[in-house]
C-alpha cells in the first residue's frame, strides 16, 4: 500500500528552517520493524507514523529515530498534530496518544503565525555534577561553565543532561567529546546533552542553546523540545531566569544552518511544576510513501 507522506520544519520562523519531521499517516498496517526502517530511510532525527483515527485518547502515533522508538518527543508531538489539525481543516487542539499517554496541542493565534503548544509530561530530575567537571568532554575550559547550578540528568520519556553556561563564545565553542563523556555515563548523566546559557543569539531571545548527542556517530539536533520541557523543569527547581511565571524564547540550531525558535512557560501550579513547550511549524514536502 501506498502512504501519505508529509514533511514539515517545526519550530522554524521561516521555511527550510527548524527541524524537519517526516510524519506518515493511515500508517496502521505497518508494522514495527518497517516503520524502523522507513525512520532510516528519511534519516531525519525523528519520523511518525500515524496508525489511526482518535478513538477518545488521541490519534495514536508512534515515534522513531533512525535507530529506536521513542515514548516522547517535542518537536515530532508538535508537528505530527499540526500536520493532523491541516489534513482535518483546522481545529483548536489535536490530541495525541503517545508512549507516555495523551498529549493535547493547543493551536494559538499569533500575529507572527500560528503557535503550537504542548504541555510536557511529568519531568523527573536526577544525578548532577559540577559543571567544570564536563569541561573536558565538551571541549571547554572550566571557567566556561557556569557553576552556580549543576550539570543535571532529566528524563521527559527521553533522557538529558541539562549543562549550563557562562557566554554565548562558550556555547559556540563547544564540541562534544562522547569518549570522555563516558565516565559521567556511568554516573547517571546521559549523553544526550543540551548546552544552554542566558543570552540570546537573535534578539528577542532569551536564552540559547544546542544539544549533541551520540547515535552511530556524534549528531547535533536544530531545535530539541523534549529537552526544552526538561530545561523548564530545571529552571524551576533552581530559580534561574527569575521568580515563575516564566515566559521565554529560545534559540537553538545556528551553528547547523538551521535556526529554530521554541517558546517555553515554565509555572507551578498547586506546588506542581507546569512546563509548556510552543513552536511554528511550516510545510515542506507533500508526496507518497510507496
Amino acid at each position: 500500500m501506498t502512504h501519505p507522506l508529509r514533511i514539515v520544519d517545526v519550530f522554524a520562523e521561516a521555511p527550510l528552517a527548524g527541524n524537519p519531521l517526516a510524519v506518515v499517516l493511515d500508517a496502521g498496517d505497518l508494522d514495527g520493524d518497517t516503520m524502523q526502517r522507513i525512520a532510516l530511510e528519511m534519516n531525519y532525527s525523528e519520523t511518525t507514523f500515524v496508525t489511526g483515527p482518535d478513538a477518545g485518547r488521541g490519534f495514536p502515533v508512534r515515534i522513531f529515530t533512525p535507530a529506536q522508538e521513542l515514548p516522547f518527543a517535542g518537536h515530532p508531538t508538535l508537528g505530527t498534530a499540526w500536520v493532523l489539525r491541516r489534513e482535518l481543516g483546522g481545529a483548536d487542539a489535536v490530541t495525541l496518544s503517545l508512549g507516555v499517554g495523551s498529549v493535547p496541542v493547543r493551536f494559538e493565534a499569533d500575529p507572527g503565525g500560528d503557535v503550537a503548544w504542548l504541555e510536557a509530561p511529568p519531568v523527573a530530575l536526577g544525578a548532577s555534577c559540577a559543571p567544570e567537571d564536563l569541561a573536558p568532554a565538551l571541549g571547554l575550559s572550566p571557567d566556561d561553565l557556569a557553576g552556580e547550578s549543576p550539570a543535571q540528568a532529566a528524563d521527559a520519556g527521553v533522557r538529558f543532561t541539562l549543562v549550563p553556561l557562562r557566554s554565548l563564545d562558550a556555547l559556540r565553542r563547544a564540541r562534544f567529546d562522547p569518549r570522555a563523556f563516558e565516565p559521567f555515563a556511568a554516573r547517571g548523566l546521559p549523553p544526550f546533552v543540551y548546552l544552554f546559557c542566558c543570552a540570546g543569539r537573535r534578539p528577542p531571545d532569551d536564552l540559547s542553546s544546542r544539544m549533541f548527542f551520540d547515535a552511530d556517530g556524534l549528531r547535533e539536533d536544530p531545535a530539541t523540545g523534549s529537552a526544552t520541557a526538561c530545561l523548564g523543569h530545571y529552571l524551576l527547581a533552581h530559580g534561574i531566569c527569575g521568580p515563575p511565571p516564566l515566559a521565554l524564547r529560545i534559540g537553538q540550531g545556528d551553528e547547523m544552518r538551521r535556526p529554530s525558535t521554541l517558546f517555553l512557560r515554565a509555572g507551578r501550579r498547586d506546588g506542581v511544576s507546569r512546563v509548556e513547550v510552543g513552536g511554528r511549524v511550516v510545510a515542506s514536502v507533500e508526496g507518497t510513501l510507496l
